[in-house]
């Protein structure tokens, strides 16, 4: 079941990066809980150049966390601007993850409705010579 159609970008706006950021989250999610969902209070001092500050953190149920570092080249940038976590909804399982807006809304949601809304800023900048986009990373929870 899909929640949310797959939005269309123009090839200006977007080299598919964005879809695949919204694939790449799909996989890592659904079918598991969220746990948490909260922003690092610290850089782990992974980040590179184009990678700024700590990631935004997603704790799954299979003791997984799912990491979306943004970041920035020139004119180009990804961020996570704000979130918004439905705690009476966490404990059913994802579904699925969609976008409204020109991918600035990102839901993570269930058969319940969305149990996760990120709101995300976005560039190409000058098509495509900067990167955008986010580095999403799964990790073990160590211990």
């Amino acid at each position: 079941m899909t929640m949310y159609a797959e939005e269309p970008l123009h090839a200006d706006e977007d080299d598919g990066t964005m879809p695949d950021n919204v694939d790449t989250l799909r996989e890592a999610v659904v079918g598991h809980r969220i746990v948490k969902a909260e922003r690092a209070t610290e850089d782990d001092g992974t980040r590179g150049y184009y990678f700024d500050g700590p990631p935004f953190v997603i704790t799954l149920d299979n003791g997984k966390r799912v990491e979306l570092r943004g970041g920035s080249d020139c004119c180009a940038y990804t961020e996570l601007e704000s979130f918004l976590l439905h705690p009476e909804r966490v404990d059913h399982i994802i579904t699925g993850v969609g976008t409204t807006d020109g991918y600035t809304t990102w839901h993570i949601y269930a058969d319940m409705g969305d149990v996760l809304e990120l709101s995300v800023g976005w560039s190409c900048g000058n098509p495509f010579y900067y990167g955008y986009g986010f580095d999403i990373s799964v990790q073990e929870i160590a211990g």
